[in-house]
């Protein structure tokens, strides 16, 4: 029985939003719904029109069907859109009311949004939300940003939907400020491109270095997700190798008929420009961001593979010593991935006064979300007792120490089999650069001043020095 007034409304009716507008009524709420679009209103409608729904044919009457302070989500492509939307609501809206982006906006144009609609006395909350359609249907990640005033009144709803965590708890917390929310859904998503990345070139080691066949390499990737590898990205993983392809009559393993071509959406970018352009290092995620756009080069690197044949090599180890040094140097990969993850979230916090807790943030990360792994909850761990850089946590060192020497040795037997293996390089890269007291940058720095006048600092006295260097 619906009642005058929705408590909750949701702007945007694609897959995510029609599955986050459902969670939200099956937690006892009534939900108002609007989209541009007639058809997408009525096969909302027939979908889940048994339930407590407000559908609304207009702004007007969208925003006239909410309870004061209107709460509501919007769920609409980034960009020029959430701002036209926006525009929209302006002359319906009143002092106190709460718009929250649910979309995977930039960061920076949650700033923009939140500061203009703050002076209009309306909270802006850039919200990430983690977990795909199931997620948004069964529990999401939530990880929302904005001002406290805005959390208190939004908290018991988005802890209602929120995904639980290891202990039960919602995986939902105040993020921060402003853009804090979007920020770390960001670099949550280029997190997820490293680990990806990961994976595909452990496949690509068993399929191309050793001749396994797809329904082999699920059954060692099932293997890892009973070990410490346990994560969602590994479950799925089997699922998507043992898929037999079952169009037109066809027959065998369907990952062997997609085409090697991988798509994105632009959040990886975001988080690799980002960390560029505030001089942080990201290594891993920046080359899953690059082998991404590589693939994309379909007709000149298949061109290519004639003029540059892969030379003939076996590898010196066996096919079970080499899984086994495989998931050792998965796992280094991946704590490599987070960690650079990790110290940006730092780094940027402390640039844009965003107080986020990094054991919360690991805490929200253990359900729903698409990175959620066991070892997250090392991380929560670690970071209550110390914001210290991930390498740095005694436990990680621990695992670092153990799993790295594998790490070594797979780049080392595989290199001569011509496999790109970016993220795995990079991810040794950067412990090997984190974990060096006297890095070769001294010489650069020689260079610098060679032929620019750049200066330089001394180890041995304070100043900035320069040389004339014939």
């Amino acid at each position: 029985m619906q009642q005058s007034l929705s408590q909750f409304g949701m702007i945007g009716l694609g897959v995510m939003g029609a599955a986050l507008a459902k969670n939200v009524e099956s937690r006892g709420y009534q939900v108002s719904v609007y989209n541009r679009s007639k058809d997408k209103r009525d096969a909302f409608m027939k979908t889940y029109g048994d339930g407590n729904f407000v559908c609304t044919e207009s702004i007007e009457k969208f925003t006239a069907s909410l309870e004061r302070p209107r709460k509501f989500m919007l769920l609409v492509q980034a960009g020029k859109a959430v701002d036209a939307v926006i525009e929209s609501l302006l002359p319906h809206l009143e002092e106190g009311d709460i718009i929250i982006d649910g979309g995977n906006s930039f960061y920076k144009d949650t700033q923009r949004r939140e500061l203009a609609l703050k002076e209009k006395g309306i909270h802006f909350v850039g919200c990430g939300v983690s977990g795909g359609e199931e997620g948004a249907l069964k529990g999401p990640s939530i990880m929302p940003g904005g001002s406290a005033e805005s959390w208190k009144q939004i908290q018991p709803i988005l802890e209602a939907i929120a995904a639980k965590d290891f202990s039960g708890g919602p995986c939902v917390t105040h993020v921060g400020e402003n853009g804090a929310g979007h920020y770390v859904k960001m670099v949550h998503n280029g997190i997820e491109y490293g680990i990806m990345q990961l994976i595909a070139e452990s496949y690509d080691i068993l399929r191309t270095g050793y001749g396994m066949q797809a329904s082999e390499i699920a059954d060692v990737f099932a293997g890892f997700t009973k070990g410490k590898l346990s994560s969602y990205l590994f479950d799925i993983a089997v699922p998507v190798l043992r898929k037999q392809d079952d169009q037109d009559g066809k027959t065998g393993a369907l990952i062997d008929a997609i085409l090697d071509q991988a798509s994105n959406k632009g959040t990886g970018k975001w988080t690799s420009v980002d960390a560029l352009d505030r001089g942080q290092a990201i290594p891993t995620i920046t080359a899953a961001v690059y082998a991404r756009y590589t693939s994309t080069n379909k007709d000149v690197r298949t061109a290519l593979s004639s003029v540059y044949p892969k030379s003939e090599y076996s590898p010196a180890l066996d096919q079970s010593d080499m899984i086994a040094a495989l998931e050792d140097a998965l796992y280094a990969g991946v704590l490599s991935c987070f960690a650079q993850g990790y110290d940006l979230i730092v780094q940027v916090a402390e640039a844009e006064k965003w107080d986020i807790d990094l054991a919360e943030v690991s805490r929200i990360w253990e359900g729903g979300c698409i990175i959620r792994a066991t070892l997250l909850s090392e991380f929560q761990e670690g970071f209550k007792e110390s914001s210290a850089h991930l390498l740095s946590h005694s436990h990680i060192v621990e695992k670092i120490t153990t799993s790295v020497p594998h790490l070594r040795a797979l780049i080392a037997q595989t290199v001569q089999l011509g496999i790109a293996l970016p993220a795995f390089y990079s991810a040794l890269g950067y412990i090997d650069a984190m974990t060096t007291a006297n890095s070769s940058a001294n010489m650069i720095q020689g260079l610098r001043d060679y032929f620019g006048a750049h200066t330089y600092k001394r180890n041995d006295m304070e100043g900035t020095f320069h040389s004339h260097w014939d």
